[in-house]
């Protein structure tokens, strides 16, 4: 391990231990046994062609270079940190950050996939958050929609040559709000308004979760932005691996 990435890992211990120390209470994503079965099964099968995609991506990307890992397990621990840490806004779900846009900039959505089923499983198991049957539909909102989005948002800010910092804060923000609008839809789709049916049930849904989360995405992009300013400076080499900093970033560095 070089000095840097001995300097990197000390970082992100200290962030964890930082931000560890919330309480895990029962607030949860979409809580065990909240979906119906059928629900649970269809969600995981959606999930299932994005997983297989992720494992080939990430067994690509630690092949073609295996300092990637670094930076790989860092996002990995940066989901699983800043997702643990919750606000209760509706029965069956709450409010909280995802972590997931860093790792879609660095390594693309499908490495995400994995990365977030991991944490939702550990979570699911360790902190009562999440759970098991709801797992497809928690990573299909989390770990694939969001990262999609976050993705989309970078590439588009980079072909409008945006600044880059604002590139990242713009992909985690949309990738942050963009999970709970698909959670807001699956929660609806579960459980339709009698008047209105899933679309008025979402609205609802949605109504509840934005005083909490639309903060909360604010946060989570400016704490993105600033983690990827910890990386320019300690984690130079490993980023221009990733392509993080090639052509018009590299430049603007």
């Amino acid at each position: 391990m070089t000095k840097k990435e001995k300097i990197l890992l000390k970082a992100s211990a200290a962030f964890a231990a930082l931000f560890a120390v919330a309480p895990a209470a029962n607030a949860m994503h979409i809580m065990e046994g909240y979906l119906p079965a059928g629900y649970c099964v269809a969600w995981g099968l959606v999930c299932l062609p994005f997983l297989i995609a992720g494992f080939i991506s990430l067994r690509n990307k630690v092949k073609e270079n295996r300092r990637s890992m670094t930076l790989i397990a860092m996002s990995g621990a940066f989901i699983f940190v800043i997702s643990s840490l919750k606000i209760p806004s509706a029965t069956g779900s709450c409010s909280h950050m995802t972590g997931t846009g860093l790792g879609a900039i660095l390594f693309g959505p499908s490495a995400v996939g994995i990365l977030g089923i991991i944490v939702l499983i550990f979570q699911a198991v360790l902190l009562a958050h999440g759970g098991l049957t709801t797992l497809g539909a928690n990573t299909f909102s989390m770990a694939v929609a969001g990262p999609l989005v976050s993705f989309g948002i970078y590439k588009l800010c980079g072909k409008l040559k945006a600044n880059r910092r604002v590139s990242v804060f713009l992909a985690a923000f949309m990738g942050d709000l963009f999970t709970y609008c698909v959670t807001s839809l699956q929660l609806a789709l579960a459980y339709p308004s009698e008047s209105g049916g899933v679309m008025a049930s979402a609205v609802k849904f949605l109504g509840v979760f934005a005083p909490t989360q639309l903060p909360l995405a604010v946060i989570e992009g400016i704490l993105t932005v600033v983690l990827v300013i910890g990386l320019e400076s300690y984690a130079g080499p490993e980023l221009n691996n990733t392509g993080f900093l090639s052509g018009r970033e590299k430049e603007a560095r």
